[in-house]
C-alpha cells in the first residue's frame, strides 16, 4: 500500500525536474536568438564588417569550447546541477555587459568582454542542460530530448516575436532584463547527482569511442547549418550585395530566424513519434535531404521573401539532428560494458560532457566559415552548409544504436 503514494512522490518529483531542465532550455534560447537577431543593429553600432563579426564569433565559439570543458569538471566534482547554475552566472553576468555596452559607439571593448563572458557560460550551459537532460531520459526510460530541444525553440521563437515587435527600442534595459532572467534559473530544482556513483578514470570506463565519433560528426553538421541560419540569416537578409531590395530594418531582420525556429519546433514536437515509427537512421537522412533542399532555396533566392521560405525549410528538414545525436551518443555509451546503474551513469556522464564539444566544431564551420567565405557575397557563404549537410546521409546509421536499458536508479 505504501509504494503508491512513493510512485506518485516519484512522479511529482520528475515532473518538477523535467519543468527545471526544460526551463533552462528555454531561457538558453531565449537568449542566444536575442542575441543573434540583434546582430545587424550591432554591426552597424560598431561598424563592424562581416570579416570583424566572424573573428567575434570566433571569440565566442572557442570560448563556448572552454566553458564546456569547465562544466565537465564541476560536473565530475560535484553536479551537472552546480555546473549548470555556475554557468547561468556567467551568461547573467555576460549579457549584462554587452547590454551596458550598446549604450554608444565608444564601448566596443566592454561589448568584447561581455561576449567573451557570455561565450563561456553557454558553452557551460549547453553542456548542463544536456546532461541534465539524459540522465532524467534515462530515469523516465524513454526519448525525450526532442522535447528539451524544443524548450531551447521555444524560447528562440519568443526572441525572435520580440525583435519582430519592438524593432530597435529594446537597448540596454532590454538587456538587463535578460539578464534578471537567466538569474532567476539558479533557483529551479535540477536533477542531483546521486551519490552512490563511483569515480573513475575515462579511460577505465570502457567507452566505444568510435561510434560516437561517427554521431558527433552528424552533430557538428546540424550546428554548421543551424548556426549558419541563426547567426547570419539577418545579415543575410539585410544585405544590399545579396539582394537588390533587401530587408530594411531591425524587425525585419527577425524573419530570418523566426520561420525557421517554428519549423524546428514543429519537426521536434513530431520527432519521437516519427524516429519510433521510421527509426534514426531514416529520420537523420530525410533531415538531410530536406535541409539541403531549403539551403539551396536560401542560395539561389531572387528576394528576401524566398529566403524565408528556404530557411523554413531548412528547419523542417535539419532539427531533429540534435537529440537525436545527444541520444544516440548516451545509448551507444550506456549499452556496453558493465550493467551497473551507477557505472552506467559515470560512462553517459563522461560522453555527454565530451560530446557537447561537438556542437563548437559546427558552429564554427557554420558561423566562422560561412561569414568569412561569404565576406564578398553571404550567397557564396552559404554554399558551405549546402553542400556539407549531404555527409549526414552516409552517417545516419550510426544514429540506430541499440539502446541501453532504462534504470530508475540514474540520477544526478
Amino acid at each position: 500500500m505504501s509504494t503508491i503514494p512513493d510512485a506518485a512522490a516519484s512522479h511529482s518529483a520528475l515532473g518538477r525536474h523535467r519543468l527545471a531542465i526544460a526551463t533552462a532550455f528555454l531561457v538558453q534560447g531565449l537568449l542566444f536568438i536575442s542575441l543573434t537577431t540583434r546582430l545587424p543593429v550591432i554591426a552597424d553600432l560598431f561598424r563592424l564588417s562581416e570579416l570583424a563579426l566572424s573573428g567575434l564569433m570566433l571569440l565566442m565559439v572557442l570560448l563556448a569550447g572552454v566553458g564546456s570543458v569547465l562544466a565537465e569538471q564541476v560536473a565530475k566534482r560535484a553536479s551537472s546541477a552546480h555546473a549548470l547554475r555556475g554557468a547561468f552566472v556567467l551568461i547573467t553576468v555576460g549579457v549584462a555587459i554587452i547590454g551596458w555596452s550598446m549604450r554608444g559607439p565608444n564601448s566596443f571593448t566592454v561589448f568584447v568582454v561581455g561576449l567573451a563572458c557570455y561565450g563561456t557560460g553557454v558553452g557551460a550551459v549547453d553542456a548542463g542542460t544536456n546532461m541534465q537532460a539524459v540522465a532524467l531520459e534515462h530515469r523516465v526510460g524513454r526519448p525525450i530530448l526532442p522535447s528539451f530541444h524544443g524548450a531551447w525553440t521555444f524560447g528562440g521563437i519568443l526572441a525572435t516575436i520580440l525583435a519582430l515587435t519592438t524593432g530597435d527600442a529594446v537597448g540596454w534595459l532590454g538587456a538587463l532584463a535578460l539578464a534578471a532572467l537567466a538569474l532567476a534559473t539558479l533557483g529551479l530544482p535540477y536533477l542531483r547527482r546521486d551519490a552512490s556513483v563511483p569515480d573513475a578514470d575515462t579511460a577505465a570506463l570502457g567507452i566505444p569511442w568510435r561510434p560516437i565519433i561517427l554521431v558527433g560528426l552528424g552533430m557538428i553538421l546540424f550546428y554548421m547549418v543551424d548556426t549558419a541560419t541563426t547567426a547570419w540569416g539577418p545579415l543575410y537578409l539585410a544585405s544590399s550585395t545579396v539582394f537588390a531590395h533587401p530587408a530594411s530594418n531591425a524587425s525585419l531582420y527577425a524573419l530570418a530566424t523566426l520561420p525557421y525556429l517554428v519549423a524546428t519546433l514543429a519537426a521536434r514536437l513530431i520527432g519521437d513519434g516519427a524516429t519510433a515509427r521510421f527509426g534514426a537512421a531514416t529520420v537523420v537522412r530525410a533531415a538531410a535531404l530536406a535541409a539541403a533542399a531549403g539551403l539551396a532555396i536560401v542560395v539561389f533566392a531572387p528576394t528576401w521573401v524566398v529566403a524565408v521560405v528556404g530557411f523554413f525549410v531548412v528547419g523542417l528538414g535539419i532539427a531533429v539532428v540534435a537529440p537525436l545525436s545527444f541520444s544516440a551518443a548516451a545509448r551507444i555509451a550506456g549499452a556496453g560494458g558493465s550493467s551497473d546503474p551507477a557505472l552506467r551513469q559515470r560512462r553517459v556522464d563522461a560522453v555527454i560532457a565530451r560530446f557537447n564539444q561537438f556542437n563548437y566544431v559546427g558552429a564554427l564551420l557554420g558561423s566562422v566559415l560561412t561569414g568569412a567565405i561569404g565576406s564578398g557575397n553571404l550567397r557564396i557563404g552559404y554554399a558551405v552548409p549546402l553542400v556539407l549537410v549531404l555527409g549526414l546521409l552516409p552517417l545516419a546509421r550510426w544514429f540506430a544504436a541499440a539502446p541501453a536499458p532504462a534504470s530508475p536508479t540514474d540520477s544526478r
